[in-house]
């Protein structure tokens, strides 16, 4: 284990301080001011990958079918590259907290817009239209939320506990999935199929608007990130937000390409698993609709259970180990597990499950782990132009292409397979990332040392 993960430096002036009562009431308020917008943001996405069957017969109830509510599901990441684009050099002029207020309404009030669409039946191809604009409003949104969240999360845990508390932003993440999973699966319980495809399916999405007000609230509670505030008061936040992105091109490059390696891994897995795999389940294996959600839901609980202990251990042993293993245990495992979820109930529960705890490494250290590849003035474009661009190609895209292969070409196991290629990517760009668990994100140089994969690539040019 390193000695700089093993140190404690002293919290600097106008940091919260994990210690004290004030320093730990703090630190909770930016917890659920960070991951409220995260829970809304994939509230979202677990409702409309719950209702897939109940929006295809709502809007695309011709020949596209799923296809076509799956393609409603990739179009809102479209827009998430020009979303981080727009929002990240933004937030890194004028702070992260006003970005954030605005993205978490956006988000939050075209979710809830979805609960109100008229159908196909009644306004023709109007309906798919309006539902893949709001689709599109989302993706926009998103883009700023996510890197936003989580460089503000990063900025306010101190640097040796920055696993354990930006870990809770990944919680949230999987809490809204499953808030938005287990709201669908109560009302499929408690009505008939006529009435869930007739208004049950809507009620969830409309539930997005009071999460929305919310987490606006919690945020407005908030002063900006002691790391910003800083910056601003020594005048290092300099240029408009057009030159800021300008140099984030020219100057961190190799943090961007890095990144975006690594989020193909862990996006291809996230998407699969979390947005794909209900489609999986009923289309591909068989099972109802209850049955497939109820699969989710269990293996969605079993990953929020471990996601605080998962970061807290990155403090320890470091971030670049628990890639390392996560990685390599995807690329194992996707392939006997995918079988194995084929096989009945009980096993395609036990193959989730497995599947989700080895992703769980990755997710719950991204908070600690992306934001710290960048310095403070270029931290929340960098990480949410690179973020964005790479799950908008491979992210956002996983469920439409794992769809379209199991439908069309009749190999059930490709899901498994197109999560192998893409951790290999990431096994490919996890050696050029630098480590900086117990490191400072303080200042305007890159955190951390360089890597002997870095001073290679850099002796040979």
């Amino acid at each position: 284990m390193s000695p700089d993960i093993q140190k404690k430096s002293a919290v600097p002036p106008g940091f919260p301080d994990p210690e004290s009562p004030e320093g730990k009431k703090l630190l909770r308020k930016a917890i659920g001011a960070s991951a409220i917008g995260n829970a809304t943001e994939w509230y979202d996405y677990g409702v409309y990958a719950a209702t897939t069957t109940y929006l295809t017969q709502a809007f695309f109830p011709g020949d596209l079918g799923t296809i076509g509510t799956m393609l409603g599901f990739a179009i809102s990441f479209v827009l998430r590259p020009l979303g981080g684009m727009v929002w990240g050099p933004i937030g890194d002029r004028i702070g992260r907290k006003a970005v954030l207020a605005m993205t978490i309404l956006l988000i939050s009030g075209a979710t809830a817009l979805i609960g109100v669409l008229p159908t196909e039946a009644v306004v023709g191809i109007w309906a798919p239209i309006l539902l893949i604009t709001l689709r599109v409003v989302q993706g926009f949104s998103t883009g700023g939320e996510y890197g936003g969240a989580a460089t503000f999360m990063a900025e306010y845990a101190p640097d040796h506990k920055r696993g354990k508390y930006g870990s809770f932003l990944e919680f949230g993440t999987l809490a809204g999935f499953v808030m938005g999973t287990a709201f669908v699966l109560v009302l499929e319980l408690f009505l008939t199929d006529d009435q869930m495809q007739q208004w049950g399916w809507r009620v969830p999405f409309l539930f997005a608007l009071p999460l929305g007000l919310i987490g606006l609230y919690l945020r407005n509670q908030m002063n900006d990130t002691p790391v910003f505030t800083e910056m601003e008061q020594k005048d290092a936040i300099e240029g408009s937000a057009w030159q800021a992105f300008k140099s984030l091109l020219t100057t961190y490059w190799q943090p961007i390409l890095v990144m975006f390696g690594l989020v193909i891994a862990l996006n291809v897995a996230n998407y699969t698993l979390l947005a794909y795999q209900p489609t999986y389940l009923k289309t591909t294996i068989g099972m109802t609709e209850t049955t497939g959600t109820m699969v989710i839901l269990i293996g969605e609980l079993a990953m929020m259970a471990c996601i605080p202990f998962f970061g807290a251990w990155s403090d320890k042993i470091g971030r670049k180990p628990m890639w390392w293993g996560s990685l390599i245990g995807l690329f194992v495992f996707a392939l006997p597990m995918y079988w194995l979820m084929g096989k009945g109930l009980a096993w395609a529960i036990v193959g989730f499950v497995v599947l989700g705890l080895l992703y769980i490494p990755q997710l719950s250290t991204i908070s600690a782990t992306f934001p710290a590849m960048f310095p403070t003035q270029v931290r929340y474009a960098g990480f949410a132009i690179s973020y964005n661009v790479a799950t908008a190609a491979f992210g956002g895209t996983a469920p439409l292409i794992n769809d379209a292969v199991t439908a069309n070409e009749g190999w059930e196991l490709f899901p498994a397979a197109y999560m192998m290629l893409a951790c290999a990517i990431g096994m490919i760009a996890l050696p050029f990332l630098r480590e900086t668990a117990g490191c400072s994100i303080r200042g305007t140089e890159v955190p951390g040392d360089e890597t002997e994969a870095e001073k290679k690539l850099i002796s040979s040019n």
